[in-house]
């Protein structure tokens, strides 16, 4: 069993930056694929991006690819999501989740384990 805890959410304003953090207490990050997913109010699971074991591979939802970046430390036990230019809609819980199938893994059901989710509020 892998427990994920994010961490990084808050309210922001329409514009600015916000880095989640996403670490596994006692369980080396290194040995699975990651991801982000996000999930607004009244929606589905939304998928971010994952990123390889390795960290030499990265790949991002069409949708947020140009603001969003996933990506890792394994030393730190850390995965990342930096999100740019933050709008209204990106308001959610955010995700992380780790998988044992190899790179990419770009929907929620080929996840393992999850976290319980950060929220994201952005007022315009």
């Amino acid at each position: 069993q892998v427990q994920l805890v994010e961490s990084g959410g808050g309210s922001v304003e329409a514009g600015t930056s916000l880095s989640l953090s996403c670490t596994a207490p006692g369980r080396p990050i290194k040995y699975y694929t990651m991801g982000w997913f996000r999930q607004p109010p009244g929606k589905e699971r939304e998928f971010l991006g994952t990123i390889s074991r390795s960290g030499n591979l990265e790949q991002h939802e069409d949708a947020v690819k140009d603001r969003f970046a996933i990506s890792r430390d394994n030393d730190k036990n850390t995965l990342f999501l930096l999100m740019n230019s933050l709008k209204p809609e990106d308001t959610a819980v955010y995700y992380c989740a780790a998988t044992n199938r190899a790179f990419p893994a770009t929907n929620a059901g080929m996840y393992d384990y999850w976290g319980r989710g950060t929220q994201v509020t952005v007022s315009s």
